[in-house]
């Protein structure tokens, strides 16, 4: 058992308890009976967490880490994985249109966040608005959401922090698992499925998995159909590997196709309706303009136990590719490719008297190439390496731990620029009884600027807007100190995380009072010091046997400093936000329908009146509060799972919005009615359905 335990930790899975409980419920021996939520914090404080230091206990993590299981993931309404986890307290999105959606931390973003999958960072096109994370977000297990700077195990563009997409755990020896899942939303016809099939053995693993999702235009009682939102999505994943007593070796090939239509928000000037390049308001067919994205991976994950610990050795490849078609459905304009390599070498030891420690060796090699008549950055090069150390210690109710690290970019292009950092990070957690734990961090980020920032010049299609930069941009650095207290008795459940941060030289775009090219807003990379501050704050309440009550608030300001009103707001920061959401659980251990439950939810986005006015860059926000409704069962044959069904309705009462960081509330006014720009989605209903199948031979010897 112990050397399962330590494969699955190697492998980012969840907790055995869970892993155990999520099996024993698709054979229908044990249903999960969450009426007691004082019980469900204890298996929650026993995940293993990946985040920071290697594998801790998240009762022992000392910076902010929030976990987003699978179940949560299937119960949420979303058209792509950072849709998905957006909705956490302290999360938010820069949203284009209905599939594109870039996750947000704390009010900051872009190359400021780096997303984990398969082990290695994803670098796609994180530095442009007009793109999402390019995962199929079906292939997604859990997710861990790490809070604030950590440079120290993953370098430079981790200042925000860091998104940790999982994969599910491998089956036992002896299982294979098999499962489809289907999904219709009613707004835009998105239609989605996966089919998914695992196994193991002997030690010989295998996942394959392939998803297709399309999606018409998504419609608002403003703008009725929106032209250009509509999208394709279709991915596929093959694992092959070993699981062994000796520890893994797993080859991981993964492909990410993309065609987003473009939203440019064009109206007619008498009727203010928007212009559509076609008849057909639902077509599933792409307009022009429109994208093309491409996003393969190869990635070969090793790790190996030692007398005293283990090591890891994870090396990948990635290409990325994006076109852009503004005139012709078979010519591009635009052809950026990208090509990554990635390499990340760790040794962890195990504990002995209560000390861990680990040092390890990342940083990665890219290459672009400009193979179309436009460009929208230079080719350039950069290599990048960084080293570190870490080490903690559990005393009694205490876990302190600390670590440093060294990191330095190459980049060249039509100039070479270095750029190095020391970072570092020192915390504590107190667990003072069984009801509260109270944990403090204090961490120094660093991120080097990327290539965009440097050296952008042209228009970007799906932002609307010309983007020019700056070649004189100096590296950020930051200093963030974290403080949280979470208390859990048998009827209340409370979370308070208070943060500041405080960046030198934090690099933004302004608009500028110049015309680059006719038709397009010119906006230039400038940089300043900024600080932040804010809290996350949630309670949730379980009055009476299956009932709960929660309500979560988050809250950021972000200023730069010594500024002038008109420029003294970080532009493009969240607005504050309130959730509330009362569940009723209706049956447990049911016969036919078991797990049921029913949930009515509030989202509030409160006015957003800290903008950045210079230039008009941005405009204020009014608030907006959306109805949500939900319910969901497994459905049971013979003590069995056989299917689990969700209807979710969001934006019950079709209230028309725009989100603070929606890039389409600056698109082209409506005379009309003199609104500006394109709002977001009205009414939408989803349903899904996901079926389980597991096999049981005799396990291997």
């Amino acid at each position: 058992m112990k050397t399962r335990y330590v494969m699955l930790s190697l492998l980012c899975s969840t907790i055995t308890m869970t892993a155990q409980n999520h099996r024993m419920m698709n054979d229908g021996k044990q249903a999960e009976d969450s009426t007691d939520m004082f019980y469900r914090h204890l298996e929650l404080n026993e995940v293993m967490v990946t985040g920071v230091t290697g594998n801790t206990k998240l009762k022992h993590s000392t910076a902010p880490i929030s976990v987003v299981t699978g179940k949560e993931l299937r119960q949420t309404t979303s058209t792509n994985v950072i849709d998905a986890v957006a909705k956490q307290p302290g999360m938010s999105q820069v949203t284009t249109g209905g599939g594109i959606s870039k996750p947000i931390i704390r009010g900051l973003g872009y190359n400021r966040i780096i997303v984990m999958n398969e082990g290695v960072r994803q670098e796609g096109q994180q530095w442009g608005d007009e793109h999402g994370v390019e995962v199929d977000g079906q292939s997604v297990g859990s997710v861990e959401i790490l809070k604030g700077p950590a440079s120290l195990m993953y370098g430079s563009d981790a200042m925000a922090g860091v998104l940790i997409l999982h994969d599910a755990p491998s089956p036992l020896d002896g299982e294979m698992r098999m499962n489809a899942s289907t999904e219709y939303q009613t707004n835009n016809g998105l239609f989605a499925y996966s089919l998914n099939a695992a196994g193991n053995h002997r030690g010989f693993v295998w996942d394959a998995r392939f998803s297709d999702k399309m999606a018409h235009a998504y419609k608002n009682k403003y703008d009725g159909y929106v032209a250009g939102s509509q999208f394709k999505e279709r991915a596929g994943r093959l694992m092959l590997g070993l699981d062994k007593q000796w520890g893994h070796s797993h080859l991981i090939w993964t492909c990410y196709h993309l065609t987003p239509s473009i939203i440019e928000g064009e109206r007619d000037e008498e009727t203010g309706a928007l212009v559509w390049t076609t008849d057909h308001h639902r077509t599933y067919s792409k307009t022009l303009p429109f994208q093309q994205v491409k996003h393969y991976k190869a990635v070969w994950d090793n790790a190996v136990n030692l007398p005293k610990g283990y090591m890891k050795v994870i090396v990948g490849y990635q290409q990325n590719r994006r076109q852009e078609f503004e005139e012709s459905m078979d010519d591009y304009e635009v052809f950026f490719k990208l090509h990554t390599v990635t390499y990340d070498v760790r040794y962890l030891t195990q504990e002995f008297d209560g000390w861990k420690v680990a040092a390890g060796v990342n940083g990665m090699w890219q290459k672009s190439q400009n193979l179309g008549e436009e460009a929208l950055i230079p080719e350039y090069r950069l290599f990048d390496w960084g080293g570190y150390a870490t080490v903690s210690k559990e005393w009694e109710r205490w876990t302190l731990n600390g670590g440093i690290r060294y990191d330095r970019r190459h980049l060249k292009y039509d100039q070479t620029k270095n750029f190095d950092g020391v970072t570092g990070s020192m915390g504590a957690v107190w667990n003072a009884n069984e009801h509260l734990d109270v944990r403090l961090n204090v961490a120094r980020g660093f991120r080097a600027p990327n290539m965009s920032e440097l050296g952008a010049d042209g228009v970007h299609e799906g932002t609307v807007r010309y983007e020019l930069g700056n070649a004189n941009l100096k590296s950020e650095y930051s200093w963030q100190a974290d403080l949280g207290v979470d208390f859990t008795s048998r009827y209340v459940s409370a979370q308070v995380a208070l943060f500041a941060n405080r960046i030198s030289n934090y690099i933004f775009t302004k608009r500028i009072d110049e015309v680059m090219e006719e038709g397009y807003n010119t906006y230039e990379y400038t940089q300043g010091d900024a600080r932040l501050l804010g809290f996350e704050a949630g309670v949730d309440v379980h009055p009476i046997h299956r009932l709960h009550v929660g309500n979560t608030f988050s809250y950021v300001d972000a200023r730069q400093l010594n500024q002038p009103e008109d420029t003294r707001y970080l532009p493009f920061t969240p607005a504050p936000r309130w959730t509330s959401e009362v569940k009723y659980e209706i049956t447990h251990h049911g016969k036919l329908f078991n797990n049921a439950y029913v949930a009515l939810g509030l989202t509030c986005h409160l006015r957003q009146n800290h903008y950045y006015k210079a230039e008009q860059t941005e405009t204020s926000t009014p608030s907006y509060t959306l109805l949500n409704i939900s319910t969901g069962t497994d459905l049971m044959i013979r003590k069995k799972k056989v299917a689990e069904l969700y209807v979710t309705a969001e934006n019950l009462l079709n209230r028309a919005y725009q989100s603070h960081l929606s890039r389409l509330k600056y698109t082209d006014i409506n005379e009309a009615t003199g609104r500006m720009g394109v709002y977001n989605m009205g009414r939408n209903v989803v349903m899904k359905v996901v079926v389980p199948l597991s096999f049981h031979t005799s396990p291997g010897n």
